[in-house]
């Protein structure tokens, strides 16, 4: 439990804001590398309460003003959220800004092979997940508050530039496969631009599952969310048909038509159908990219783990996997190259 939360003075919160139906108990509900998150229980009722972690903090890192503003945005369209009851920015209650929204009573199911259960119900699991990004990308932005969200426009030349520029400034020797896509990528980005919500980490375990139904009941973790790309987003959600389990969460190599689970161009038409979007010709840019910047994340790990600043105790193994994702993403620009080349 963090020495910064005092029972006293979210009690006393709690009360003002009409939330208190009883004695207050809290619990961790996850910390690490992420924005610290509580579960607080009274009279029955339970809430979840996010805060940003003490101490300095990077610029921009950790907003949870972001978090709760989009999330409330979102109340009421067809993308499941938690409902926001407060957000605070009086650091004096527990130690930085916070907000609190309903807590989720549901699955969080983290392997994405989906042991344990059958064909149908894995098949149904993928079909409400694709159902839901469809969605969130179909939401306009506009209507809903969002228009000052995001920088709309360039996001991939933005993106790669970014990221590029922290890998340059690290440390950490970079691979020969991460170097050439720092080059690469800024050269082949695909014509044409689109502008939606994005979410930024889509994936399973992300999502909170009806305990017994394959519905999603609330999307979590907004933290990467701006307005960006859909199909920068989409193909992020769908690397792990690329990534083998061994390597970082993935599918890639399993029996999915055993498992009832649907091949990735399937899924890819699936999403088609719901959003009138052709994905399959940019494809494996969209992949490049986005195991480039998985990448490039991975290598800001390692960096920190050699500085001595990283969170979760992983860090070394974790920052480790950033070359071998570098070398899946230069495979999939050299596919891009190919295909480009015969057309």
């Amino acid at each position: 439990m963090s020495a910064d939360l005092s029972l006293a003075a979210l009690e006393r919160y709690l009360q003002a804001q009409g939330l208190l139906h009883g004695p207050l108990t809290l619990g961790v509900l996850a910390g690490g590398q992420s924005n610290p998150t509580f579960k607080l229980t009274t009279g029955g009722r339970h809430y979840v309460l996010r805060k940003q972690p003490s101490g300095t903090l990077l610029p921009g890192a950790h907003a949870i003003d972001r978090e709760h503003r989009v999330m409330k945005a979102l109340q009421g369209t067809a993308v499941p959220v938690p409902t926001m009851l407060a957000y605070c920015d009086d650091a004096s209650i527990v130690g930085t800004p916070f907000f609190l929204m309903d807590f989720l009573d549901g699955r969080v199911l983290a392997d994405q092979s989906l042991p344990g259960m059958t064909p149908a119900e894995r098949g149904a699991i993928y079909r409400e997940m694709n159902r839901v990004i469809a969605a969130l990308h179909s939401v306009d932005w506009r209507a809903v508050g969002l228009e000052t969200f995001g920088k709309p426009g360039n996001y991939f030349g933005r993106q790669i530039a970014r990221w590029s520029r922290q890998c340059r400034e690290s440390t950490v020797p970079l691979s020969d496969d991460m170097l050439r896509l720092m080059d690469w990528l800024p050269q082949h980005i695909p014509p044409g631009d689109e502008t939606t919500l994005v979410h930024g980490d889509f994936r399973l375990d992300n999502l909170v599952l009806h305990p017994s139904e394959p519905r999603v009941i609330g999307v979590l973790d907004w933290e990467l969310s701006t307005l960006g790309h859909p199909l920068a987003d989409f193909a992020y959600h769908c690397m792990s048909w690329h990534i083998p389990p061994n390597v970082w969460r993935g599918i890639s190599g399993l029996d999915l038509a055993a498992l009832g689970i649907p091949g990735e161009e399937d899924y890819m038409r699936t999403y088609t159908r719901a959003t009138g979007r052709e994905v399959a010709e940019h494809w494996n840019f969209y992949m490049a990219y986005n195991l480039f910047r998985m990448a490039a994340i991975l290598h800001g790990i390692a960096q920190r783990a050699v500085d001595g600043t990283a969170a979760g105790a992983d860090a070394v193994e974790t920052g480790a996997k950033a070359a071998p994702l570098a070398a899946l993403g230069w495979g999939c620009a050299l596919r891009y190259a190919g295909r480009s080349a015969a057309h």
